[in-house]
C-alpha cells in the first residue's frame, strides 16, 4: 500500500525526470536541430528510457514543442527617448545571447524553422508579438508614422534575425559583447532615428 508521503516522493522524481528530460532536449534541439536530435539521443543525455520520453510528452514532437516556447524580457527597453533606443535594445540583446548558452528556446525554433514549418510559424508569431508590433508601437508613439513605423521595425528585426543567425546559429564567436553592444546599438538607432 502507498502512502502519501511515497506518493509525494514519486511526484518529485517524475518532476526530476520531467526536468532532466527538458533541459537534455533543449541542449540538443538548440545545437543540432531538429533532425538530427533523436528520442534515443535525449534520453541517453537525460539518463532516463525512451520510452519516458513518449509518456512525458508523447515523443519527439511533443517534447520539441514543450522546449521551444521562449520567452523575451525586453525591461526598460521601450521606456526612454528614441535617441537612446539602440543602445537599450542592443544592450538587451547581447545580454540574453551571452548570459543563454546553446539552449535558448529562440535558437531551437530558429534551427527548427527551416525544418519544420510548425516552428516557422511559431517563430513568427513569436517575433510578431513580442519584437515587431511592440517596436512598431514604440516608434510611432516617438512621432513616426505608421508606415514609417512599420518599415523601420521590420528592418530592425531583419537586422537582429541575421546577426543572430550569423552569432548564434553558425556558432560564430561573439567576441568582445561590449564592441557587439555598441556596434549593434549604433546599427539599431540608424534604422530607428527618424530622417
Amino acid at each position: 500500500m502507498m502512502t502519501e508521503q511515497d506518493g509525494g516522493t514519486r511526484r518529485r522524481d517524475a518532476d526530476a525526470t520531467r526536468g532532466r528530460i527538458l533541459e537534455a532536449a533543449r541542449g540538443l534541439f538548440a545545437r543540432d536541430g531538429y533532425r538530427a536530435t533523436t528520442v534515443k539521443r535525449i534520453a541517453t543525455e537525460a539518463g532516463v528510457s525512451p520510452n519516458l520520453i513518449t509518456r512525458y510528452f508523447g515523443g519527439k514532437d511533443g517534447l520539441f514543442l514543450a522546449v521551444s516556447r521562449p520567452e523575451v524580457a525586453v525591461g526598460d527597453v521601450y521606456v526612454g527617448d528614441l535617441d537612446g533606443f539602440g543602445e537599450r535594445l542592443a544592450t538587451s540583446i547581447v545580454r540574453r545571447w551571452a548570459g543563454q548558452a546553446g539552449e535558448d528556446p529562440l535558437l531551437v525554433l530558429l534551427r527548427a524553422s527551416g525544418e519544420r514549418p510548425e516552428a516557422a510559424q511559431s517563430l513568427a508569431r513569436f517575433m510578431d508579438a513580442n519584437s515587431t508590433h511592440p517596436l512598431e508601437r514604440y516608434l510611432s508613439a516617438c512621432g513616426l508614422d505608421e508606415a514609417d513605423a512599420r518599415a523601420r521595425a521590420a528592418a530592425i528585426d531583419a537586422l537582429i534575425l541575421g546577426v543572430t543567425t550569423r552569432l548564434r546559429i553558425l556558432q560564430s564567436e561573439l567576441g568582445d559583447v561590449d564592441d557587439l553592444e555598441r556596434w549593434l546599438g549604433a546599427a539599431i538607432q540608424r534604422l530607428a532615428s527618424a530622417g
